[in-house]
Parts: structure tokens; C-alpha cells; sequence
């Protein structure tokens, strides 16, 4: 017999974009700098507060 939490028996897997609003929502932004919804200048912003906060530079460059 598998036993399984009950704490755990209504979650559900939430997806990206869902975390992503619920992070706004709260004061996080979470955001790709390959997002096409985004314009050139604003990756590239994106990408220079990442790299100011997080150091080198991760993943594609706009």
C-alpha cells in the first residue's frame, strides 16, 4: 500500500507562465531575455540589471 500527504493531494503542477504572474503579483519579475513579447532595448536592459545583480552572462544575447 502507497501511502501519499494529503497536504499534497489537491496540488497541482502549475506552468511558467502562471509562476511568473504569481511572482509579479508579489514584486518578483522573472523574465527570459530571449521573451519575443519583449523589444530589443528592453532584453538588452533586462540583460544589463541581470548581469549587474547575478554577474556573466547567461544564456542567448539579443
Amino acid at each position: 500500500m502507497t501511502m501519499i500527504s494529503k497536504i499534497y493531494g489537491h496540488a497541482r503542477q502549475r506552468d511558467g507562465e502562471e509562476l511568473k504572474r504569481d511572482g509579479w503579483k508579489a514584486g518578483i519579475l522573472a523574465v527570459s531575455v530571449s521573451d519575443h513579447r519583449l523589444s530589443r532595448s528592453e532584453r538588452e536592459a533586462i540583460r544589463e540589471i541581470g548581469e549587474r545583480l547575478y554577474g556573466g552572462a547567461h544564456g542567448p544575447r539579443p
